[in-house]
């Protein structure tokens, strides 16, 4: 089965096994944001998926 590029390109898995996801509502609009809230969205946040979704959308990547 093939890796869903479109969807891996999304997401980082790391060495053991986590994944992570951007956070969400960040691409504009920030100029108004607190400092803390601005630092908060560069951070990557784990996004979790059963094991039935791993192996459909990031087979070559485990």
């Amino acid at each position: 089965m093939k890796t869903n590029k479109s969807y891996a390109k999304r997401l980082k898995v790391t060495r053991n096994g986590k994944i992570l996801v951007r956070r969400t509502g960040q691409n504009h609009f920030n100029a108004k944001e607190s400092g803390r809230s601005q630092i908060k969205k560069g951070t990557m946040t784990p996004f979790h998926m059963t094991n039935k979704e791993k192996s459909r959308f990031l087979s070559g990547l485990n």
